[in-house]
């Protein structure tokens, strides 16, 4: 997704999400994937579980 200046964004045009999708525009499978947010000295890493 890139950099995101700070700010409040309430929808999808200027926000940072996921579609579910490679980068070939095909839909994920089932599983466990880790995204990682950071901001400025704080970073996370999370894991989503995807079930179909």
């Amino acid at each position: 997704m890139g950099i995101q200046q700070a700010g409040l964004y309430q929808d999808r045009t200027q926000a940072a999400y996921w579609d579910g999708k490679n980068e070939l525009g095909e839909p994920v499978a089932s599983g466990i994937y880790f995204y990682e947010f950071t901001a400025g000295n704080y970073s996370a890493t999370k894991r989503m579980i995807i079930r179909k």
